[in-house]
């Protein structure tokens, strides 16, 4: 099996990558920068400029899915331009892929392409699964939506089409675990506002292992990329903190404060999503961290 993975070398893709290999699978992956490229039996890379509408279409050759990682990152402050890169960066990447593929007619017949659980609106007491309706007023939400909507039109293709809606990453380098753990390291660590937001976390590796399950199982449809048991924000930072034998006296901090400072990007801290992970464990996959403190252990202790 040979997969094209856009955004291979960010944070999940490498991910990907690494359990793509371990299950013999060969990626072939599409960069803006030709110094990225390289040429392995079981890695190759192939340039690509989406703003331009360039793509080198040999990436397709012998390609079953295709795995859409492709995006701008939403930390970053939020300006008006950002906001159109941001969304820019993920629609027009999608654009150009069905476009090559129908240049070509080539019969590529699976795609999974990441999406966010940015898409349901903030709650203390819903619990979200892939059938609600209820989409965030956020700008998040808006920006879910057109992702999720562009990748549907491959289904013109006859393609299979999979959305993966991926919560808060846990990653011991990446991410947003370090900046957690940043504070807590050096004894200031507190949770945002109220603390009661939840957090729909999961573990890289699961989240690599989810990706690849979705394409060697052949899934369609959407599936919420989350563990088990989603936490609170007051849990995740004392789970933490115990973790790393630090203690934890500073107050709350307050909503204001972090708006002041990051802009409407703080509502990524302060927004609450509990979502459920049955779905795609009704399709027999298992989690390896399904709680918490097992996978902050596993992160944080290396």
């Amino acid at each position: 099996m040979t997969v094209l993975i856009t955004g291979a070398t960010g944070l999940v893709g490498k991910a990907i990558v690494k359990q793509c290999h371990e299950n013999s699978i060969k990626v072939h992956y599409l960069t803006t920068s030709k110094n990225k490229i390289q040429n392995k039996e079981n890695y190759k890379g192939f340039y690509w400029n989406p703003e331009k509408e360039e793509i080198d279409s040999n990436c397709f050759k012998d390609v079953d899915t295709i795995i859409n990682l492709a995006g701008a990152t939403i930390s970053k402050r939020w300006t008006k331009q950002y906001k159109k890169q941001i969304i820019n960066s993920r629609i027009n990447t999608l654009k150009l892929l069905k476009t090559a593929l129908l240049k070509e007619q080539l019969q590529i017949s699976h795609i999974i392409s990441a999406s966010a659980i940015g898409v349901y609106p903030s709650s203390l007491t819903n619990y979200y699964n892939e059938d609600s309706e209820q989409i965030s007023p956020s700008f998040l939400g808006s920006v879910v939506k057109k992702w999720e909507t562009a990748t549907d039109e491959f289904s013109q293709l006859g393609m299979r089409v999979s959305k993966v809606r991926i919560g808060l990453v846990l990653d011991s380098k990446e991410g947003a675990l370090p900046q957690i753990v940043k504070p807590i390291t050096f004894g200031f660590g507190a949770a945002f506002g109220s603390g009661n937001q939840w957090q729909s976390w999961i573990h890289i590796n699961d989240l690599a292992r989810l990706f690849v399950y979705v394409m060697e199982e052949r899934l369609e449809g959407t599936f919420n990329a989350v563990a088990p048991n989603p936490v609170t924000n007051t849990d995740l930072t004392k789970t933490a903190a115990k973790i790393l034998n630090k203690p934890l006296w500073l107050p709350n901090i307050p909503k204001s404060i972090m708006k002041l400072i990051l802009g409407e990007m703080h509502i990524l801290l302060f927004e609450s999503q509990r979502v459920s992970s049955k779905k795609i464990e009704t399709h027999a996959f298992n989690f390896k961290y399904p709680n918490l403190l097992p996978a902050l252990e596993n992160l944080l202790l290396k």
